[in-house]
């Protein structure tokens, strides 16, 4: 199996003057990149970080390694944090920026991080958060715009790795079961740490794999592939979650030159489309509608000359019908690619274009019966359980045996992650995905999965965005409501619009009994659905 630290020495070696980083006028070569991780490695090396001394891992939801927390917006340092944490053995883990200190204290007890890299701006919850831990981590604080002075005891990250040496380690040897961390976004829960072996990784959502779909794990045949490269990805979510992050190491591992735009506190598609024709981007992920729709206006609010752009990569939420339309009718010779997944499962389901309603399954996925005793064979009228088996899934939940038991189980004599989503095997093979069980809604002992009903409202004329959540009901047990926003400066459908156009698609029993309107973003930061915004505007 290939390891991250190792392959990426190996790209740099290969092409040392080739673009791997471009941030506005900041452009970094891979011989630059690979000194600036070694540096850092060495920092946390010279710092007693990496693999703890009692490193043997008894039980898939133990660590051996010490963590480093990476508490910044996307830059050049979080990837130099990724790839530099395992140049010395240290796992890797993203932290949520939008918290505030009790959410933060509460993610630092649970993933004990050793060393924490993090902007400026966030220093005073920083100094607060970290003076409530047993154990005092390294801090690294990057330099920003805001002022703010470096904490007491804190070491300025530019100056750590200036003193530091850009030699490679010589007594790490970095492997592929060291640990990457990857922190869910807790919009159904706590979120919790789940624990891939980096080689899982690669081969799983960084993409490492054949046109047969087999893993790729030899070093000399992922380099010559990385060299023939001459991808550029524009990564606008934010890296401290899953589809950032693996959009951004998936381009890194495949040799691409990983590109950000000029603002990164946030979504400016203007500024995003900009930076997509004058570094001639030829992949770009996306997060749904709250993604899709603002670059489509942007496109059609000025032309740009995006030529080079050949695929759109579409994860984590739905685009809309007609939003997909008019991207792909601006820009016709590129293509969407939806994928569906999750942090513990990686990517499970693919399809292409602006009309496939099931998805293709991706190499080890399966639907199980709803009781999760077997699988189902296609065409069975059953609503099961997506899972996601083979050589790349995750070991566990960080701390967490009982939820790790809950997720993993093994069927057959093979190990399978059971995220949580609800799905149809079709009798041609593909899968038809139903959502999120947490975000299920029983009315009227029917259950109605938000997801359907929230994708059909956003693809309704006057409907910017839309999430669907349940309010206690005498009469249905939980009543379906819509918290709805409409498109600006248009003319905003009114109730009984709203139902014909859901009665067109929809059992009536699906469609909300009730309709709120908003002015309020409905997205967090990442693209995904914000249902606790949605939830107060129910009072």
């Amino acid at each position: 199996m290939l390891d991250l630290a190792t392959l990426h020495e190996a790209i740099a070696a290969a092409v040392p003057d080739r673009e791997c980083l471009v941030w506005g006028d900041h452009r970094v070569t891979w011989r630059e990149m690979a000194e600036r991780t070694r540096r850092l490695a060495n920092v946390l090396h010279g710092h007693g970080l990496g693999l703890r001394e009692d490193g043997g891992r008894a039980e898939p939801w133990e660590s051996p390694h010490e963590h480093l927390a990476l508490y910044l917006h996307n830059g050049p340092e979080y990837l130099e944090g990724l790839v530099g944490a395992h140049k010395a053995r240290v796992a890797p883990f993203n932290v949520n920026y939008r918290y505030v200190d009790d959410e933060l204290a509460h993610l630092f007890r649970d993933a004990r991080p050793a060393a924490v890299i993090y902007h400026a701006r966030f220093a005073p919850v920083i100094g607060r958060v970290v003076a409530q831990l047993e154990r005092r981590p390294l801090l690294l604080q990057v330099a920003d715009a805001s002022g703010e002075d470096l904490l007491p005891g804190a070491l300025d990250y530019e100056e750590a790795l200036a003193k530091a040496s850009a030699e490679p380690l010589r007594d790490v040897r970095p492997e592929a079961g060291d640990l990457h961390i990857l922190y869910t976004g807790g919009t159904t829960g706590m979120p919790k740490g789940v624990l891939w072996r980096i080689g899982d990784l690669m081969t799983g959502p960084l993409g490492m794999r054949r046109r047969d779909g087999a893993p790729l794990t030899d070093l000399g045949e992922a380099l010559e592939k990385a060299v023939r490269s001459d991808h550029r990805v524009l990564v606008g979510p934010p890296l401290m979650h899953g589809a950032g992050t693996w959009s951004a190491l998936g381009g890194w591992c495949g040799g691409a030159c990983v590109v950000f735009p000029g603002r990164v506190d946030g979504l400016d598609a203007a500024d995003l489309m900009a930076t997509a024709e004058r570094e001639r981007i030829t992949r770009m992920p996306l997060v749904g509608d709250a993604f899709a729709r603002p670059i489509v206006e942007a496109l059609e609010a000025r032309p740009h000359d995006l030529g080079s752009m050949r695929t759109f990569v579409n994860s984590a939420a739905a685009i809309s019908p007609d939003v997909k339309r008019r991207l792909l009718e601006l820009l016709p010779h590129a293509r969407i690619v939806d994928i569906l997944g999750s942090s513990e499962s990686g990517f499970q389901v693919a399809r292409n274009g602006s009309s496939a309603r099931s998805f293709m399954p991706t190499p080890g996925t399966a639907v199980l019966s709803a009781d999760r005793s077997r699988r189902l064979a296609p065409g069975e009228d059953e609503m099961g359980w997506l899972a996601k088996g083979g050589d790349a899934i995750p070991l566990g939940y960080l701390g967490d045996p009982a939820k790790t038991a809950a997720t993993f189980l093994t069927l057959d004599g093979e190990r399978l992650v059971v995220a949580g989503d609800r799905a149809r095997l079709l009798a041609d093979g593909t899968v038809e995905v139903h959502g999120r069980e947490a975000t299920t809604i029983n009315t009227g002992g029917e259950k109605v999965f938000a997801e359907e009903v929230e994708n059909v409202l956003r693809g309704l004329p006057g409907v910017a965005d839309a999430l669907v959540v349940g309010r206690p009901s005498e009469r249905w047990g939980t009543k379906i409501v819509a918290v709805v926003r409409p498109v600006p400066d248009g003319a905003a459908p009114g109730d009984e619009e709203l139902r014909e156009g859901c009665a067109a698609h929809l059992a009536r029993y699906k469609i909300p009994k009730a309709f709120v309107r908003t002015d309020l973003g409905l997205r967090l930061p990442n693209g995904k659905a914000d249902y606790a915004t949605a939830r107060t505007l129910l009072n």
